[in-house]
């Protein structure tokens, strides 16, 4: 695990294993630094730090789940005696290869996420724990503090700047917060000692400032004390929500919150309406025009009804130009993001639930009639997008009929060269034919795919 957010966002996949596998022990190797204070939250299991993973090759495993990106891990994966392996394995002679379709569906997001729909929680259960039982599962919804709990959690920093308001918002932010009798706390890191005090100057009024000041475990005890904690997408964000605070994401530059927001019910999600801030997975723009939107006074406003215990339905008329207002819940026993306000058909929200119904469909999750039905919803009220879609047909069973008489594809970026609203499945051929080191069967696979894209769209 590299971060703390991808550790806490792999909570689910333990509780479901131990449902799954009762009596098995459950290892877990991860960064020290991130696992230890978290090891009263986390579901049970034992942690070994990277410097001890060697005592994992001791012994054979039911099943080894890889959810890093890092190659050591993908070596251990390789390493160690198993019945399965899910996820990248990375062989001595630097061969790599990615084991279970969802795992190998996520690594083609990287650059063209724009239309997935599957969460980073969802994707790491959905190659070894059936959909019934992830669509059996309940998670608590964040608590109600009771009415004269005016406290609010206030986090400041980001693994990245672009992901996160900067000091002059915060400031402003404070402000805002305590005109409307709240009482906000800011939170950081160590690494975010400095800022909480430029935030701290700039705003001028009395703040409780615990920038640095506290640790994990502290900070999950502090924050059973608030009423609502407002948040860009962070680790810290992921363990709020997990201890069931309340939370309001604000969900700035390139972060997908789809795939990272909050992931228990009940929490609030904050995006820009831009069309370049749905699935963003770089900014390639002169700013970031996606942080333009989100003005304090508005927040503020929101965060007041939230701390009140407002219901989405209440929501629905606060005046939020520029942005879109989602709460976090379950579709179909899934993570699921529901706009509060707006109901009305949108290009891309048509063409991802095609794409989610679409791949579920391919890996097992559901029946061949939902994508049917999604395709035929996204062509009556996304008549354009579905006539480009259609007219690139021809040219990928082009490109798959040449790759079964050659082993190559015909175009070197067929890919990055086809239309964005068929990108989801022509990155996922591409990605799929390189880990099968273009065999023949990969290349059946990949016509097999096409060929059920069409039926959909009949």
């Amino acid at each position: 695990m590299q971060r703390m957010g991808d550790l806490i966002l792999s909570y689910p996949l333990l509780l479901w294993l131990a449902r799954r596998y009762p009596g098995h022990p459950l290892y877990v190797a991860a960064e020290e630094n991130f696992y230890k204070p978290l090891m009263k939250l986390s579901p049970a299991a034992t942690y070994f730090p990277w410097s001890g993973a060697g005592v994992l090759r001791g012994q054979r495993y039911e099943l080894v789940i890889n959810l890093s990106i890092r190659d050591r891990a993908a070596r251990l994966a390789h390493e160690l005696e198993a019945d399965r392996v899910i996820g990248p394995v990375l062989a001595p002679d630097g061969s790599r290869f990615v084991h279970g379709d969802w795992q190998l569906y996520r690594t083609s997001l990287v650059g063209n996420n724009l239309y997935n729909r599957f969460h980073w929680a969802d994707l790491n259960a959905l190659d070894v724990v059936p959909h019934a039982d992830m669509a059996a599962t309940r998670f608590q919804p964040p608590r109600t503090m009771p009415a004269d709990n005016a406290k609010v959690g206030v986090f400041v920093g980001a693994s990245e700047e672009a992901k996160r308001p900067d000091a002059a918002f915060q400031a402003d932010l404070l402000r805002e917060l305590l005109n409307r009798g709240l009482r906000p706390v800011l939170f950081g890191g160590p690494a975010e000692k400095e800022l909480g005090a430029d935030i701290e100057r700039r705003a001028g009024v009395p703040v409780l400032n615990l920038c640095g000041k506290l640790g994990l475990e502290e900070f999950g005890a502090v924050g059973q004390t608030l009423s609502l904690f407002i948040t860009p997408d962070t680790g810290p964000m992921h363990l709020a929500a997990w201890t069931g605070l309340k939370c309001l994401n604000l969900s700035m530059g390139h972060v997908n919150p789809w795939e990272t927001g909050p992931y228990p019910e009940g929490h609030y999600v904050l995006r820009s309406d831009l069309e370049c801030a749905r699935g963003c997975w770089h900014c390639s723009r002169s700013k970031l025009h996606c942080h333009e939107a989100f003005e304090p006074r508005r927040i503020a406003a929101l965060a007041a009804r939230l701390v009140a215990g407002a219901a989405s339905a209440k929501l629905a008329g606060l005046r939020l130009p520029g942005l879109d207002l989602f709460v976090t819940g379950r579709r179909d026993g899934l993570y699921h993001l529901e706009r509060v306000a707006r109901t009305d058909p949108d290009e891309e929200r048509l063409l991802a639930r095609f794409w989610q119904a679409f791949f579920g469909s391919r890996f097992g999750l559901w029946g061949e009639d939902r994508p049917a039905r999604a395709w035929a919803d996204a062509a009556r009220h996304a008549p354009q997008a579905a006539d480009i879609l259609l007219a690139h047909l021809p040219e990928m069973g082009r490109q798959f009929s040449h790759g079964l008489k050659t082993g190559s594809l015909r175009d070197g970026a067929f890919w990055s060269g086809s239309p964005t609203v068929i990108r989801p499945l022509t990155g996922f051929a591409q990605m799929a034919l390189e880990n099968g080191d273009h065999s023949r069967a990969s290349w059946v696979r990949a016509m097999a795919d096409l060929e059920a894209l069409i039926a959909c769209c009949r």
